[in-house]
């Protein structure tokens, strides 16, 4: 080595040391009278065409008069870059003057440092504007922000599937909104890799920078992207330092409006850049730890900007560079707006309701510009905007979607997927639209099978809102506007073991529900077609059956001809977390199965799963058919929830996450007398809440929390007879820390 550099550049070398690198290998090369950077790369003729072109932009700025840059050394044929043989392998060299100075990442972070940097880049950008190079121009690879799909390829090397997905969601995200914009931005050279290990600082502000490996001809706006997320990626607050860096950028190099709007993402997809390479790096090269230095940081700020939203973003970006933020309506307008088409019947959650406009995971995003994290909604099975749901659903309806009258793979494949999940006597499905749908069609298939027309419904159930539905829910016509008790309908008492009148939750209190049950089934004056209830009664106030309850109700029922209906719609599909479906925890097989609400992950899907006997018995009656149950989008969609729940491990994080959060909530229950019960499994729980020293339920406590976990941007709901009850029941990508939050964010309410 000390020999080429003797020849090449006429060098007496003191001391040859080699530095880190990502993919190429470099030396400090240190003689009597300077120091340099000796810079060799595997031979390839695009990367030789870049490297002359680096140094072409190098001389360029160092004839500007700079000192705060590399400049390039020429070799002994007067040329900066040369390829030669180094220990006996073709090898690309050039070497760099070396530039003194503390890395940023070395430095503590100041306002004025990152002032500096904004200056320092948006002048280096207004005078990268008089470069011109075709060969930047003509480079797609896979650092720069425009090619972000080149990083696709990289995806399926990151183990986690769930960080995954979260990537994929980024990816649409830019395609969706960065996409269709990109012709627009204006474009020049830019700098490219802005990150701590390249800007060097003297005196409290940013001397220089090393290392133009990244050039690109990209949008402009993509510097500002790069340096930002560098930047922000290490603090805890990402969107408190942002603005010192926009507002200095700003200043000597104004932004567009356009360019502006779209930054979140633009961050989010150089973060995304940055996972998926170093995923392929460890996998290609598990010994090179240089080329992951960035990566925890960069998946910490990934998942604070999921928690942070693109309009609250934007809203910080506006206000530094003087931007005016988007104007929204007033609750009360949009109010006003909504019941001049709707009936006020469609009622609102919240004292103070929120206009929604995006949700991701476990987040939701209102028009304002807040990040609510989604503790109660478990519609978004698998988490909102999933993109694996989300694709498979887009993907099916660009080539078809049609009714059951044709045959389609989709509907035999999901339908198989489905029933695998069942034991071998519940093996026929019927797809709908609805939890409601199916539960209606459940009723029809039970009396088409028995003969018989009277239902046994559970005290506070609910399963749905056609007529018939309504008439077999206690929830419903039981309410003060409710319709009554139809004739034909049979209510047994709801067996819970907290608030009833059977407490001990061992078998005994089971038993007694049963025997209370069995007397009045036995007692109706017509054979009971069917016994339906959920395994945990969500408009009960999330309780669940009394243990060992379903054993002896449906052996009762099936005594006297009638068969056995499980409500799954709220509690199927692992949400338990010990089973997939919630009659498994009673040691139960009924004879039709209730689906609905996460089926689809937000899209409008249920079915009915029973048996070949029940089946049998309807196909004697008029043709079954649904418009849309079993279309091949609905298909496409219910195939992608059960790949991503198995793929993401959700039923065991639903055990694992839901028992901690049990956990904190009892407790909870051990420092406040307030909390009565703590009930549940898995991501479905109630938390009863009562007058301290009694069952008295204290309503008012829990209109107050809910309300006050609303401001402070945490979703959670109240149910039960009293509206007594918080009830949590997330996307099932809820994390501890999330479950940490909320039960934190209830303790500092309870002590007000």
């Amino acid at each position: 080595m000390k020999d080429f550099l003797q020849k090449e550049f006429g060098f007496q070398v003191r001391t040859v040391k080699k530095l880190n690198g990502y993919d190429n290998i470099n030396y400090l090369v240190q003689t009597d009278s300077a120091d340099y950077i000796l810079k060799t790369y595997g031979y390839d003729q695009e990367l030789f065409d870049t490297l002359r072109t680096e140094n072409e932009l190098l001389n360029f700025l160092s004839w500007e008069g700079q000192n705060n840059f590399p400049k390039p050394i020429p070799l002994a044929d007067r040329e900066f870059v040369k390829l030669t043989e180094i220990d006996d392998r073709p090898t690309i060299c050039r070497l760099l003057t070396f530039l003194d100075g503390t890395f940023l990442g070395d430095v503590p972070p100041t306002e004025e440092l990152f002032s500096s940097l904004g200056t320092f880049l948006a002048n280096l950008d207004l005078r990268l504007q008089h470069f011109n190079s075709y060969v930047l121009k003509a480079r797609q690879w896979e650092w720069d922000i425009q090619y972000l799909h080149l990083n696709k390829k990289y995806l399926e090397a990151i183990p986690n599937p769930h960080d995954r997905n979260v990537v994929r969601y980024f990816f649409r995200q830019f395609e969706e909104n960065v996409g269709p914009i990109l012709p627009e931005l204006r474009k020049q050279v830019i700098y490219n890799d802005a990150n701590e290990w390249n800007i060097l600082v003297k005196e409290g502000k940013v001397s220089g920078l090393i290392d133009f490996g990244d050039l690109a001809y990209s949008p402009l706006i993509n510097e500002v992207a790069v340096a930002l997320t560098y930047v922000c990626y290490d603090k805890e607050n990402p969107l408190e330092w942002a603005p010192i860096f926009l507002k200095a950028y700003h200043a000597a190099l104004p932004l567009e409006d356009k360019e502006v709007r779209i930054l979140y993402y633009l961050i989010a997809a150089r973060l995304c850049i940055s996972v998926c390479n170093s995923a392929h790096a460890k996998k290609a090269s598990p010994d090179n730890d240089y080329a992951t230095i960035s990566e925890g940081f960069a998946w910490k700020m990934l998942y604070k900007w999921l928690a942070t939203g693109p309009i609250a973003a934007e809203n910080v970006f506006r206000e530094a560079v003087g931007m005016p933020v988007e104007a929204f309506k007033t609750v009360e307008k949009e109010i006003e707006r909504r019941h001049r088409h709707l009936s006020p019947i469609f009622s609102l959650s919240y004292t103070q309701p929120i206009s929604m406009a995006r949700a991701a995971f476990q987040y939701m995003y209102d028009t304002r510009g807040n990040a609510f994290l989604d503790a109660y909604n478990n519609i978004p099975h698998v988490g909102h905007s999933h993109p694996k749901v989300v694709e498979a659903g887009q993907r099916q309806m660009a080539l078809l979607n049609t009714n059951t009258r044709y045959l389609y793979d989709a509907l035999p494949a999901y339908a198989e997927k489905l029933l695998a999940k069942f034991p071998p006597s519940l093996n026929k499905v019927y797809f709908v639209n609805s939890g409601s749908a199916a539960s209606d069609l459940a009723l029809r298939l039970a009396r088409a099978h028995t003969g018989y027309d009277t239902i046994a419904v559970m005290e506070h159930g609910y399963h749905g809102n056609t007529q018939n539905t309504i008439d077999i829910s206690d929830y419903k016509f039981s309410n003060k506007k409710g319709q009554g008790q139809k004739a034909h309908i049979l209510k047994v008492p709801i067996p819970d073991a907290y608030r009833g009148k059977y407490t001990d939750n061992d078998g005994r209190a089971g038993q007694a529900y049963t025997l209370e049950a069995a007397v009045l089934i036995k007692q109706s004056p017509l054979p009971v077609a069917a016994f339906i209830a959920e395994p945990i009664v969500g408009c009960g106030g999330q309780v669940p059956l009394a243990v060992s309850y379903l054993t002896g109700v449906y052996e009762v029922i099936r005594q006297q001809g009638g068969v056995c209906i499980s409500d799954e719609v709220q509690t199927g599909f692992g949400r338990l977390g010990d089973h997939f479906w919630g009659y498994e925890a009673q040691n139960v097989v009924p004879d039709i199965v209730i689906l609905g609400k996460p089926m689809g992950n937000g899209h409008p899907m249920g079915a009915v799963v029973t048996t070949s006997a029940i089946a049998e018995s309807f196909a004697q009656g008029v043709e079954f058919f649904s418009s849309f149950g079993g279309n091949p989008v609905s298909c496409a969609i219910g195939l992608a929830v059960l790949e991503v729940i198995e793929e993401e491990n959700l039923q065991e994080n639903a055990k694992d996450v839901g028992d901690y959060y049990q956990s904190l909530f009892r407790e909870l229950q051990a420092e406040y007398a307030g909390i009565g019960d703590v009930r549940g499994a898995g991501l479905f729980l109630g938390v009863e809440l009562v007058k301290p020293g009694s069952l008295e339920p204290d309503t008012a406590l829990a209109q107050r929390i809910k309300n006050a976990l609303r401001d402070q941007n945490i979703l959670i709901s109240t149910d039960g007879p009293y509206d007594s009850v918080l009830k949590t029941k997330p996307p099932l990508c809820f994390t501890h820390d999330n479950a940490t939050l909320v039960v934190e964010s209830i303790k500092e309410i309870m002590k007000l």
